[in-house]
């Protein structure tokens, strides 16, 4: 198949209970809502919306109740993946008809459809009562067999923790545990046409096993970036952002939304319809 899909990738949404702020400061309900809204006006709507982790503060019922509300006004389907603020548990009893859930008990899934030209893999790399991630033996197997399936499908790998490091120290210090055997398993399969990622709050690109690997911004607080040692941890009130991947039939391109309110769009051509390029 090499029909066009386009997937927008929102992640780190950190939905706080009603009327409360994320570290006294960042509403993040408000926040949201604006990059949907900007989601929305795009003069493409995306085929499925991929949502990478955090998507709540903490993991209270009460807060996917209010995100559940929020991803009905989102122009596509939708898929999730937890990341170290959210509870299994909580997602599955508010997220009762999303039937991603592997066999495993982790909250990972193969999702496909006739409609779809990519095949989206989705890992669970919360490790419980910990910030840093896991892939433990389990979920690595579950990955390589799903892999082997299907080995000429073109498939997008999605998880919340990144498996490579930044240089942003203290985000590596609660990074995945797990990291080498992923590349391993990553570099046997030329399938795997992009691995997504949350966590970082920015975007970033690095390459694991061969393969490309990119984090997404955040709909709420970016992380300073600060790749001095022993950096103090640190965010900034920047434009929500998300990103959007555009299957061509040949490859993945990814571009990098902010949605903010601009004047434009403007013509690159003069009064003759020359164009000015």
């Amino acid at each position: 198949m090499d029909f066009f899909m386009l997937i927008a990738q929102l992640s780190d949404t950190h939905i706080k209970p009603q009327g409360k702020l994320a570290y006294k400061r960042v509403d993040t309900s408000l926040m949201l809502g604006v990059a949907i809204d900007h989601l929305r006006q795009l003069p493409q709507t995306p085929d499925l919306i991929v949502i990478t982790g955090d998507l709540v503060d903490e993991g209270s019922i009460e807060e996917y109740g209010i995100l559940r509300r929020f991803l009905t006004n989102l122009p596509a389907p939708y898929l999730l993946i937890p990341g170290n603020h959210d509870d299994r548990n909580n997602m599955r009893a508010v997220f009762t008809d999303h039937p991603w859930i592997s066999e495993t008990g982790f909250w990972q899934y193969s999702a496909s459809s006739p409609n779809w030209p990519l095949r989206i893999i989705g890992l669970d790399t919360v490790n419980q009562g910990h910030s840093s991630g896991l892939l433990c033996q389990t979920r690595l197997d579950w990955f390589e067999d799903a892999l082997t399936q299907e080995p000429n499908t073109p498939t997008l790998v999605m998880l919340h923790h990144p498996p490579f490091k930044t240089g942003i120290g203290h985000m590596d210090d609660i990074g995945l545990e797990g990291q080498e055997e992923l590349a391993k398993i990553l570099s046997l399969h030329p399938q795997i046409q992009l691995v997504i990622c949350g966590h970082l709050h920015r975007n970033i690109r690095a390459t694991v096993g061969g393969r490309a690997v990119m984090t997404s911004p955040s709909t709420a607080h970016t992380v300073q970036l600060d790749i001095a040692e022993n950096a103090a941890a640190m965010y900034r009130m920047e434009p929500p952002g998300y990103l959007l991947h555009w299957w061509s039939g040949v490859g993945l391109v990814t571009h990098h939304v902010s949605a903010v309110s601009s004047s434009g769009p403007f013509p690159f051509f003069d009064d003759s319809g020359k164009l000015l390029l």
